[in-house]
């Protein structure tokens, strides 16, 4: 199977490279897409290409060589900066769902309600709230006395199969893991839920039928991007021990960690009108 999963993991790499880079040149290039909305999809994308980056590379690597090792140091780098890209991701999907209700619910003052400073105060704060939260997990994970088989059950340094190597010392680790639980996902699930709730309220005020679904339409990218991000940390890290099942994991944190950042520009490129144009125009 290693030459089957070398051509597949490959070309979801060279693609998520190409569609989050293409993605981000056109934000860059076209005065068109300068605005709120677009300033945090680039920053999606660059976060996409950057957490893949940290990943597949190295599982490629692994496909074809004999030497499946990896080094302690370059493990805690890997788990480090996936678990801060991969809170950040939690805090910036959260900060482009109240850009949406912002949009719906006070059009006309849009663009002086999501100033440039409002943007990357959001844009920063996502990334100092996720490395912040990735430096304590890291502390807590590589303090742990590793005395188990050191075969990791997994395609990259992720948490869980960690834990199953470590021997004693895991008290108060449970609490730990659902503080952060709750810090990168269920509260930004919850601002989540409360700016979609203001926009739902927003939408059935408007009396058309047409403008209700164009006001809508502006949203469903978004939509998708959370269900699908979300829906599968949630499946691995919410569940209790007992049914922990890493061969299930492995393929639900690969698609979170590899898929995912790979789907993110079809996501918002295939159904925005925007998007196509500039793309239209670069290519001409």
């Amino acid at each position: 199977m290693r030459l089957v999963l070398f051509v597949l993991f490959l070309i979801m790499y060279t693609l998520t490279v190409l569609g989050n880079s293409i993605l981000i040149v056109l934000i860059c290039s076209d005065s068109r897409l300068h605005t709120p909305m677009y300033f945090f999809i680039g920053n999606l994308s660059f976060l996409d290409l950057w957490l893949s980056t940290v990943y597949t590379p190295k599982i490629l690597v692994i496909c074809i060589s004999e030497d499946k090792s990896i080094s302690f140091a370059g493990c805690v780098a890997q788990f480090f900066f996936s678990a801060g890209l991969d809170y950040s991701e939690c805090y910036l999907l959260a900060a482009m769902a109240y850009d949406r209700y912002v949009a719906i619910s006070k059009p006309l003052l849009y663009s002086q309600a999501m100033s440039i400073k409002l943007c990357a105060f959001f844009v920063a704060a996502s990334y100092m709230g996720g490395f912040i939260n990735s430096s304590i997990i890291t502390k807590k994970t590589f303090t742990f006395d590793f005395c188990n088989d050191n075969v990791i059950d997994d395609f990259f340094c992720d948490l869980l199969p960690l834990v199953k190597l470590a021997c004693g010392g895991k008290d108060g680790y449970q609490a730990l893991m659902y503080f952060l639980l709750t810090s990168n996902v269920m509260v930004p699930i919850a601002l989540i839920l409360a700016s979609y709730l203001f926009i739902i309220a927003t939408i059935l005020r408007i009396r058309s039928t047409q403008g209700r679904l164009k006001a809508f339409s502006t949203c469903s990218s978004h939509l998708i991007s959370v269900t699908l991000y979300y829906g599968s940390i949630l499946y691995i890290y919410s569940r209790p021990r007992t049914s922990y099942s890493l061969g299930t994991d492995k393929i639900v944190s690969t698609f979170y960690t590899v898929v995912f950042p790979m789907l993110n520009p079809l996501i918002y490129s295939l159904r925005n009108k925007d998007v196509k144009e500039a793309l239209n125009k670069l290519f001409k």
